[in-house]
């Protein structure tokens, strides 16, 4: 990657990150919480990404239009459809993953 022009670069980088959505549209089983514990990234993390990025280079991105354009659809419609409610067993793997990283393990 460090031998391809920056354009390139940019172009390969965009059209993963826009791999990685069709993959998550794909996969909508695959929970947010779920992406959180393994991860420690979300969909919705993803919007966020994006939102600050166009800050970053002095553009405005509405969080609500960024969740809509990771989601495929407006997120209330997405939550409704296909997000159940997270089970006791998925709350506490949550917990422990953010209790593990205040003691600074998994960094």
């Amino acid at each position: 990657m460090q031998d391809l022009d920056d354009t390139t670069r940019t172009e390969l980088e965009a059209a993963a990150f826009r791999r990685l959505l069709r993959h998550l549209d794909d996969n909508k089983d695959v929970q947010n919480i779920d992406l959180m514990i393994l991860a420690d990234f979300c969909r919705n993390c993803l919007s966020k990404w994006l939102v600050a990025e166009a800050e970053a280079r002095g553009e405005s991105l509405d969080y609500e239009a960024a969740r809509e354009y990771v989601y495929g659809m407006p997120y209330a419609e997405w939550k409704a459809l296909y997000q159940p409610e997270a089970t006791p067993e998925q709350l506490a793997a949550l917990e422990a993953r953010q209790a593990g990283k205040q003691r600074g393990e998994g960094e």
